[in-house]
């Protein structure tokens, strides 16, 4: 009975789950209609994990409590806003600038990039940001570095919201509550592919999936890495780390550039996605979503992280709102179960925290530091002279 737990616990057994997991995400879209539901809300899931996935290298690997995340999503997604529409007008004249996009918006005015090299560009300026934003945290600890990151977060909300007023000649940051829209799809010179979601939502889909391998692929490497020990090293211990050598600012900014990169990838894939980009997207509460998502997991595990995002996000776009909403009204109850969203996600890690405070997926380390000494009998010894 113990070998197939055992055998999962090897490399070779982990490779195999994971290429069996990716076989059947591969082939998810193949049991649904193009524009069903279903594959709506598995694209988010995707992102959702890919930001995630961002977030836990600051919070799980380098132990730095991150509160405004939705800064990174908010610039990755104006990243494809700016680079993939017609917002700035002014800019090229009347022809435009056109980067390998479709015959389609060749003629349309604007910054029109392919989709792809606007991935690379959201993650290069996230990346920037995110360093940015790390440097005035790099001689605090804690609850204050907290304060700093949420601080950051609503400042870019705020910025998102009233760019419309921040001007540059005629041309405008943002549009505001106004959106940003329409946004390129994304195009693939090669073949001469174009995206629709209007009509076909499964290479959305794939290319999410694409992005997430990637997302995966990094957070791997990065964990097993120098750089990656040198997190988890300024995680157990500041102080200590800091006496072995390790360099604190670099590692601290390093930790905050790569976890936005991510963001910056999920951000710009969302408001592709989308196809408008509205500051009401980037909401404090967002960062308190993402960040249930790695505590639910399990800090510091990437399989853990995936699974908890998974669940979250499969509960926060199809469970409530389409499988549950209507419940209350079964109890003769007058709202809907969508208005209590936020409250089901506290009650849920309230629970985690009492009955599993490591998470569903714990982190070996992390799961030998909060079950050390529990349930083992302690003996007292009387010393006699």
């Amino acid at each position: 009975m113990s070998a197939l737990p055992d055998f999962a616990r090897t490399r070779i057994g982990q490779r195999a789950i994971a290429g069996a997991v990716l076989l059947l995400a591969a082939l998810f879209p193949l049991a649904f209609d193009s524009l069903a539901t279903q594959m709506d809300v598995a694209i988010f899931v995707l992102a959702y994990v890919m930001m995630a996935l961002g977030l836990n290298i600051v919070v799980g690997f380098a132990g730095l409590l991150d509160l405004g995340y939705v800064a990174f999503y908010a610039i990755g997604a104006y990243t494809i806003g700016w680079l993939a529409s017609d917002h700035f007008t002014g800019i090229g004249g009347e022809k435009g600038i056109h980067v390998l996009v479709s015959d389609f918006v060749q003629t349309s005015l604007g910054i029109h990039v392919n989709f792809f090299l606007v991935l690379i560009a959201a993650m290069v300026i996230a990346a920037v940001l995110g360093a940015l934003i790390g440097l005035p945290t790099l001689r605090l600890r804690g609850d204050y570095i907290a304060i700093v990151t949420l601080a950051f977060g609503e400042i870019i909300g705020r910025i998102a919201l009233n760019g419309d007023e921040i001007t540059f000649g005629e041309q405008q940051l943002t549009n505001g509550q106004q959106a940003i829209s329409p946004v390129d799809q994304p195009f693939l010179p090669g073949a001469g592919y174009e995206f629709d979601s209007a009509f076909n939502l499964r290479p959305y889909y794939w290319t999410g999936l694409v992005l997430l391998c990637f997302t995966l692929f990094v957070n791997f490497r990065l964990r097993d890495s120098r750089l990656g020990r040198a997190w988890i090293a300024l995680r157990e211990d500041e102080v200590a780390a800091a006496s072995m050598g390790v360099p604190l600012v670099r590692t601290k900014l390093l930790a905050y550039a790569a976890g936005a990169a991510l963001g910056g990838i999920a951000g710009a894939f969302l408001g592709s996605y989308n196809n408008a980009i509205n500051s009401n997207q980037f909401q404090f509460s967002f960062s308190i979503f993402v960040l249930a998502m790695v505590i639910l997991g399990g800090m510091g595990s990437i399989w853990g992280v995936t699974a908890g995002a998974f669940a979250l996000a499969v509960i926060d776009r199809y469970l409530i709102p389409e499988i549950f909403d209507d419940l209350p009204s079964t109890f003769g109850l007058d709202f809907q179960l969508t208005q209590l969203s936020f409250g089901i996600f506290g009650f849920l890690l309230v629970l985690i925290m009492i009955l599993r405070p490591e998470g569903l997926f714990p982190e070996r380390r992390r799961q030998m530091e909060l079950t050390e000494g529990v349930g083992t009998d302690e003996t007292v010894y009387e010393a006699r002279m």
